[in-house]
């Protein structure tokens, strides 16, 4: 889930304040008691889908060497610099799952239900993640493990320090998050250029997948009990959203790098990640909305052409660079 190397695309002169949104305990207490058996339902459905798999029969441990015999140097990676950022920028946010764990627990509640339920499964799945990212950059020696110790140090100690967030807006967040991280890890993989990387990454990008379908189709339900209070959720996470990662040290000159190569930019995000599940919640087509949600889904459809507008900006100027390049090289 959580994670990963998807950078929040916002444009300086675009990105919006988050909408205001006023919600009580109380109003969350009641929707998780009214939802808890569709969680069920999707829990059981989830379960019988997702596949058992293990990080270890992922990574080529014929290539592991001992680091005390042959410590690390900057010629042995054989991955460029672009697919070792955003290989770092996955594995040091898939690290923070304790925060993330924290959060998630935070906002569905305890007891021995369906939610807890979810809970566990989501963070036994997500805890593989790390371990076999951090296998395969170790055993490959495509990064440096000491910077990357180092990495996960600062970023276990920083945390993931937010207050736990109300139950729709956290489910809005978390469902454009996953599906987030799930192209962000796909494309990842595919720049690597490495057959084992790019394996790695199909295997993870399915379980995100699993855990954002999760999500949207629980604030689906939500949506049909409390529509203008989840389309103000919705639209509030939206011009908000930053993923986890953005606390990494040097994050937004690495964000940078990785839009440019076209990992994840802000055409990515607006076209992969925001408009199927807000299409799929059928955001646009939704009646007898209060005021209030009126207006947020006013501001949603302005942020997108806001996004649309952004991306063209991008795309041009990157056009523009590669044309520069060319005749520098004479071609």
């Amino acid at each position: 889930m959580v994670t990963d190397n998807a950078p929040r695309p916002a444009d300086p002169d675009t990105a919006p304040a988050a909408f205001p949104i006023t919600e009580s305990v109380a109003d969350d207490v009641a929707l998780l008691t009214e939802l808890e058996p569709e969680a069920a339902r999707l829990y059981d459905r989830h379960a019988k889908v997702a596949q058992e798999w293990f990080p270890h029969d992922f990574i080529p441990y014929r290539l592991g060497r001992d680091f005390d015999k042959e410590p690390w140097t900057p010629d042995q990676p054989r991955l460029t610099g672009i697919a070792q950022t955003s290989f770092e920028i996955g594995l040091l946010t898939e690290d923070n799952l304790p925060s993330y764990h924290r959060l998630i627990h935070g906002m569905f509640g305890k007891g021995d239900g369906a939610w807890v339920n979810w809970v566990g499964r989501w963070t036994a799945e997500e805890g593989r993640h790390a371990i076999v990212l951090r296998d395969y950059l170790t055993v490959t020696r495509n990064i440096d493990p000491v910077a990357l110790e180092r990495g996960r140090m600062a970023q276990l100690q920083r945390g993931y320090d937010h207050d736990a967030p109300s139950t729709l807006r956290g489910l809005a967040y978390v469902a454009f998050q996953e599906l987030a991280t799930r192209i962000s890890h796909r494309n990842t993989g595919r720049y690597s250029q490495d057959p084992v990387a790019d394996r790695i990454m199909v295997r993870i990008a399915a379980d995100e997948n699993l855990h954002m379908v999760f999500y949207r189709d629980i604030l689906g339900a939500a949506l049909k009990i409390q529509p203008s209070r989840a389309v103000q959720a919705i639209v509030a996470e939206v011009l908000a959203f930053e993923m986890p990662g953005a606390g990494i040290p040097g994050f937004l000159r690495k964000a940078a790098a990785i839009a440019k190569a076209g990992i994840y930019d802000i055409r990515v995000h607006r076209d992969e990640v925001l408009l199927p599940i807000i299409t799929h919640w059928r955001i646009f087509e939704l009646t007898g909305l209060d005021a209030a949600a009126e207006e947020a889904r006013k501001r949603l459809a302005e942020h997108l052409d806001e996004l649309d507008v952004a991306a063209r900006r991008f795309e041009e100027k990157m056009a523009r660079a590669a044309d520069s390049s060319r005749l520098v090289r004479g071609v």
